[in-house]
Parts: C-alpha cells; sequence; structure tokens
C-alpha cells in the first residue's frame, strides 16, 4: 500500500508544486549518512555566484543548515550586485560580497576565506571561480558534485542531484538541497524560499508608494514587465491590460522596473487605461519590502518573481523559453505558472533558434494569464486551489 507521502507527491498539485513546504508535517530526514562529525563544527561558507534567482532558490539550504546548526556560524559568498538581498537574515550570519570582474579583489578575498578557518564549506555554484575559492579555504570539508569542472578540488565529491534524490526531475532548490542533505543535513521537507524584510526598507517603500499616492493599506498588484531575455519577455501591451484588469478587480497596479529599463515602464504606463504607479528606482531590500506588501505579483520568469515568492507574494509567472519544472516559484503560497507549451522548449534562452521572434512567450494568451490571476485571488488556503497551468 502506498503511504500517505506517495499519494500527496503523486496528486498533480504537490508534484506541480514539487512539494515545497512539510506538508505532512513529517520530520525532516537528510539524503544521507552523514560524512563527518558534526558536532565539531563550528563555522560553514556556501558559495552561490550568479544571479538574483540562484542567490534567492539557496534560501531554503540556509534554512536548512541554520534549523541543523543554530549556533554555528554561517557565512555565504554571493557576487556584490546580489548581496543585499540577505540584509537582515536571521539564516547567515555574515555575507561576503564578491566583485564580478576584479581579479585583484577575488585574490583578496581568497586570502581571507583562508584565514577564516572554515571547517565546511558547500559549493553550490560549480564554475571556476567558485571552485577555486572552495580550495583556498583550505577547510576540512570542501563540497561539491562530481560532474564539476574541477572536482578534484573538493575532498568530498557527491553523486549527481538526480542520484542522490532518486527522482527523474528537479527543480534549482532541490538540486543545492541534494548537496546540503548528502553531508547528513534534514532537508526531505524541502523548505519554501524566503527573504527578510528589514525595518529600513520597510520604512522607505513606505514612504515612495506614499509619495505616489498609494495609501498604506491600499491593495496592490505588483507587476514586473522586464526580462533578461527576449524569450522571456512577454509583451508590454499584454501587462498594459493585466495593469486594466487587476485594476478592475480592486487592486493599484504598481510596475517596478530597474533604472536603465524606465523606457519599459513608459511604454506600460502610456499603454495601458490604467492608473499605473511606476517605480524605478528600488533597491533589491526594497522590492523585497514591496513584494510582502502586494496583494498579488505578475511578472515574467525573473529573479524579481522569486524575490516575490519568498517575500510571501501570491504570484502569476509567464513563462516563455525556461524549464518550468526547474525554475518555476518555490512557495507554499498560491500560485501559478502560465506557458504556451511548444516542442522546442525549454532552450537555453538566449535566442530563439526556431522562430523568427521567441514565440514560446508571445503566444502567451492575456486572457489566461487573467484567467490565473482570477484564481489566484480567489485562493485563501497555502497552495492553489488548482494546479499550476502548464497547458
Amino acid at each position: 500500500m502506498n503511504s500517505l507521502r506517495q499519494i500527496i507527491e503523486s496528486s498533480p498539485s504537490a508534484r506541480q508544486l514539487g512539494f515545497a513546504g512539510n506538508l505532512l508535517n513529517e520530520d525532516p530526514q537528510p539524503l544521507a549518512p552523514a560524512p563527518w562529525d558534526w558536532s565539531s563544527v563550528g563555522s560553514v561558507l556556501v558559495i552561490r555566484l550568479r544571479s538574483i534567482g540562484d542567490s534567492v532558490l539557496m534560501t531554503p539550504s540556509l534554512f536548512a543548515l541554520r534549523r541543523f546548526l543554530p549556533h554555528a556560524k554561517i557565512h555565504v559568498l554571493l557576487e556584490d550586485w546580489v548581496a543585499p538581498l540577505f540584509e537582515g537574515s536571521k539564516l547567515i550570519d555574515r555575507v561576503i560580497a564578491i566583485p564580478r570582474h576584479r581579479n585583484s579583489a577575488r585574490a583578496r578575498i581568497a586570502r581571507e576565506l583562508h584565514r577564516a578557518h572554515y571547517d565546511v564549506v558547500y559549493n553550490l555554484h560549480g564554475g571556476t571561480t567558485a571552485t577555486f575559492l572552495t580550495r583556498a579555504t583550505g577547510a576540512s570539508h570542501r563540497v561539491g558534485f562530481r560532474h564539476y569542472q574541477y572536482a578534484r578540488l573538493h575532498n568530498h565529491v557527491a553523486p549527481a542531484a538526480l542520484e542522490i534524490w532518486q527522482r527523474p526531475t528537479l527543480h534549482s532548490v532541490e538540486q543545492q538541497l541534494a548537496l546540503i542533505g548528502w553531508t547528513g543535513v534534514p532537508v526531505t521537507d524541502r523548505p519554501a524560499t524566503q527573504l527578510t524584510v528589514t525595518e529600513r526598507a520597510a520604512a522607505s517603500v513606505a514612504a515612495k508608494l506614499s509619495a505616489k499616492g498609494v495609501g498604506q493599506q491600499e491593495p496592490f498588484a505588483l507587476i514586473h514587465p522586464a526580462a533578461a531575455l527576449q524569450t522571456k519577455q512577454w509583451a508590454t501591451d499584454n501587462f498594459a491590460r493585466v495593469a486594466e484588469e487587476v485594476s478592475a478587480r480592486g487592486l493599484r497596479p504598481v510596475a517596478i522596473v530597474s533604472s536603465n529599463e524606465r523606457q519599459l515602464l513608459d511604454s506600460l504606463i502610456k499603454e495601458s487605461s490604467a492608473k499605473i504607479t511606476g517605480i524605478d528606482d528600488l533597491t533589491l531590500p526594497e522590492v523585497t519590502a514591496l513584494a510582502s506588501r502586494a496583494s498579488l505579483f505578475v511578472g515574467n520568469d525573473s529573479g524579481i518573481a522569486h524575490i516575490a515568492a519568498a517575500a510571501g507574494a501570491p504570484c502569476v509567472v509567464v513563462f516563455g523559453s525556461s524549464n518550468v519544472a526547474h525554475w518555476r516559484p518555490w512557495t507554499t503560497n498560491a500560485n501559478e505558472v502560465v506557458r504556451e507549451e511548444m516542442p522546442c522548449q525549454p532552450c537555453h534562452g538566449y535566442f530563439c533558434a526556431e522562430f523568427e521572434k521567441p514565440e514560446c512567450i508571445l503566444r502567451v494568451p492575456v486572457e489566461r494569464v487573467v484567467g490565473a490571476i482570477d484564481r489566484i485571488l480567489k485562493t485563501d488556503n497555502d497552495v492553489p486551489s488548482e494546479p499550476l497551468n502548464f497547458a
């Protein structure tokens, strides 16, 4: 007879959600026996370079480590432009920021890491820089996957995450949890992503909203119309229609972009009949604070979408080229993914190799996104009332 866990995991909603969160309230378990004596470990470094989304999706691993090692020092190494995401986080004790393109600074940080005498270092990135910094620490236990290019520089080499979990597909969160769980840390509850809202960021966001006429208690929908790649960029006029639809449902549309995306924001405001509040000067902590206040988030598959999910906003995310199973929001809050299924998905996403334009994202109709919005707004539970929309 199947166990209750097997029954729940086989259901569409749980499977599509990735079973984020401990739905059965079972005690989390490790994925393998501990390869060392954890009682002697007092300091841990986690290395995760690259993007906003990658960093947000690391937070379940940090949560698992903090829960397992409440008194240890836990540090993370991030790229400097992403590091502000972790301001005020109780999951870690220190953020070490590394410049993206300055070799001299990287040499300095390598020396600093070596002087820190970490007991355990996890390389959650696997790239050349991350791996050589892992080795530079000289830590007693340096952990990485065997498929890393310089895997030999680690003294604990894990099998592939799919092999560890014994599952055919994995989310990015599960891939990172695999390395942590392989060393004896309980991770099987697969925690949700989480970010901290600082008092300073919350006050700053409140002031910026007030200056634009948004009241403290006024409900709003947070819209993020930008994306790093064309294959992830839903049409601006579609977001303009979405702004009209959420406005008709009693939510003020608040659209955010970065300062160099102001032209996109101007186009959105011009093309919509709704009164859109536009903001283009938020820091990452302020984005987190703003998302935590939102009644709804609607946007492209991006790092901002992962921030919104981690901040607790109900989410509707439009997908194009990306692998939905690997990159969907990782949250127990209400969320839906909307995409147009095509045989060429997923792809690398840097350009469309099949069509003149990236049809995967351009063909997603407004009506289906609005339908997802309506379902999310009607949902009072922690998980979507219907399975995530993969059709």
